[in-house]
């Protein structure tokens, strides 16, 4: 590495770069770590980038990524910046000290918004903290959307992950010029980005880049591939060409952009629908990613042996979901068509909803829709993991439960990020956080997180057969008022919950129907006979057979979707 005052200067595998000195720390930016997707590349796995001559400029981000923009109502509160240009797969470092001696813990950033949106480039992921605070922060951009996870015959699947792999070798070649230590590696994401992480913890390929892994708000999980290709399908019929890469290569970037806004706009987590998703491809992806990463029968103990874990979630996740588009206050006048919508969804029975509101007597239809759907698609596999995986490495759980300033929103999905990066401040984090977010609650998080990157111990308990839980929500409110129970009053002290969550799991144990039915391609199918258990003991002593990311829809799904666009047909 050299440097003058204004310009550092690090070698990668394919060139100089020359950065800038911001804050106190050296920024690099638009580094890419493959050639460009498009032309001959288009639909085909990454390859490396051409070296290049002299000292390339590394001052600006990169291209981002095509994407469709956020609809109307999500861009008020998720920026999502757009970069023009074919050299997307690039990432960008922020590091206190570049130089191969400093050996400092390394954290990858691997963005979520549904494998369709979201880049690097978003101002909330800025790492400044993270390398201010003695980490070497890499973000990365990867293919969204039918370019990095469409499914045809002829062409690979999963190419949006295989980019995350190529930027992690990538990380591994070349992370120690800027001080980095490549046997330090912690990967982390939120939502889309915690999924691709869960389904790097189970790949074969992948092991041995990272050390540690934090998974925010998505679990490991396969997509059925039939859903895939229905939206493939369906994007081949608004373009008026057939459903291969080599027809959607010729097509427009725009016009692909917007016929999969047009055919995705119906689905979303709560209510299901089309969408892209990682698959089982027999190669980069063997075989679904939680089954993998749950079997104790693996050779050398799992892929994933070793690897430090930290997962968790927001306290109330559906409210992003829900709130910005108005669905909170249709779900709660729908009240029994919505619940029956979320029990076909999440593939329960009447014995589940019937305990659910026993357990929360005084939620509204709406309230009880998020918990069922949350617990579905989140709580339920991410606490299946921690129990298994604590036998292989350390495993830590938390919660987010401090809700947002802007009304509805709550404690909501994604919004604990602003907290992690420390970039409260920021516009883009305001704009989902509202004014004030608390300066000691950021304090708490980007430390353990750092915490956790440098040492393996975030500073709460591991996950063991009591369940701890460390909940971060208000510090001015004592132990804190979050959605686990009312305020204290008192000085703000960590607050470990044990068990938050045992009595809604034991629901999931006991239901007949999920024990019942049988698994799609794709899900989660482990033997076994469910049984209750009393709170303390092992969250999962046998493995009920149910498929935890069912897709068919029954009638009740079906009119809550049309709800959406004013009203319900009646049958």
């Amino acid at each position: 590495m050299t440097a003058d005052r204004t310009e550092p200067v690090v070698r990668t595998p394919y060139g100089d770069v020359r950065g800038r000195h911001e804050h106190g720390v050296a920024v690099f930016r638009g580094i890419p770590y493959a050639a460009p997707p498009f032309g001959p590349h288009r639909f085909r796995p990454p390859v490396p980038p051409e070296p290049w001559e002299g000292v390339r400029d590394a001052g600006a981000f990169g291209p981002t990524p095509p994407k469709p923009p956020y609809s109307e109502a999500f861009a008020r509160i998720l920026y999502d910046p757009v970069v023009a240009g074919d050299d997307c797969l690039n990432l960008n470092v922020w590091t206190p000290e570049p130089g191969r001696n400093a050996r400092l813990p390394v954290m990858v950033w691997i963005h979520g918004g549904a494998l369709t949106r979201g880049s690097s480039a978003v101002p909330v992921y800025d790492g400044h903290a993270f390398a201010r605070d003695g980490v070497v922060l890499v973000s990365v951009n990867y293919r969204l959307g039918v370019e990095g996870y469409g499914l045809f015959p002829d062409a690979p699947a999963n190419l949006g992950l295989r980019d995350q792999l190529a930027a992690l070798e990538w990380v591994h070649q070349a992370i120690a010029e800027f001080g980095g230590d490549p046997d330090r590696v912690t990967v982390f994401g939120q939502s889309a980005g915690a999924i691709s992480i869960g389904a790097l913890l189970a790949a074969p390929r992948a092991r041995g880049l990272f050390r540690r892994a934090v998974l925010q708000s998505g679990p490991p999980e396969a997509t059925d591939r039939d859903k895939v290709r229905r939206m493939v399908r369906r994007m081949a019929a608004r373009l008026r060409v057939p459903a291969t890469a080599a027809a959607f290569a010729e097509a427009d970037r725009h016009a692909l952009a917007a016929a999969q806004a047009e055919v995705g706009r119906r689905s979303s987590p709560v209510l299901g629908g089309p969408a892209f998703g990682i698959v089982v491809d027999g190669d980069l992806v063997p075989r679904n990613p939680l089954e993998a990463l749950l079997a104790d029968d693996a050779p050398d103990g799992g892929p994933a042996h070793g690897v430090d874990l930290l997962l968790g979630w927001t306290s109330e996740e559906h409210r992003l979901w829900l709130a910005p588009s108005g669905l909170l206050d249709r779900v709660d006048r729908l009240g029994p068509v919505a619940l029956a919508g979320a029990r076909a969804r999440c593939h329960c029975g009447p014995e589940v909803l019937r305990g659910y509101r026993r357990l929360h007597p005084r939620a509204t239809p709406a309230e009880l829709v998020g918990r069922l759907v949350t617990d579905h698609l989140l709580r339920v596999p991410l606490l299946r993991l921690a129990d298994a995986h604590r036998a292989r490495a350390a495993t830590y759980v938390y919660e987010f439960a401090w809700p947002s300033r802007v009304p509805g929103l709550g404690a909501c999905h994604a919004l604990e990020l602003g907290f992690v990066f420390d970039t409260g401040a920021t516009p883009a984090s305001v704009s989902l956080a509202g004014e004030g977010a608390p300066r000691e609650l950021a304090d708490e998080m980007h430390t353990a997180w750092v915490r956790f990157a440098a040492t393996g111990d975030p500073g709460w308990p591991a996950w063991d057969a009591t369940h701890p839980v460390r909940i971060f929500d208000d510090p001015a409110a004592g132990a804190g008022a979050g959605a686990l129970g009312p305020a204290a009053l008192g000085p703000y002290e960590p607050r470990i919950v044990h068990g938050p969550y045992d009595r809604e799991l034991a629901l999931w144990e006991a239901d007949p129907r999920r024990a019942s039915r049988a698994a799609p391609v794709g899900s989660l199918t482990p033997g076994g006979t469910p049984e209750l258990r009393s709170p303390g003991s092992p969250m999962w002593a046998t493995r009920p057979t149910w498929p935890l990311f069912g897709t068919a829809p029954l009638s009740a799904v079906r009119r809550f979707r049309r709800s959406r666009s004013g009203g319900v047909r009646r049958s």
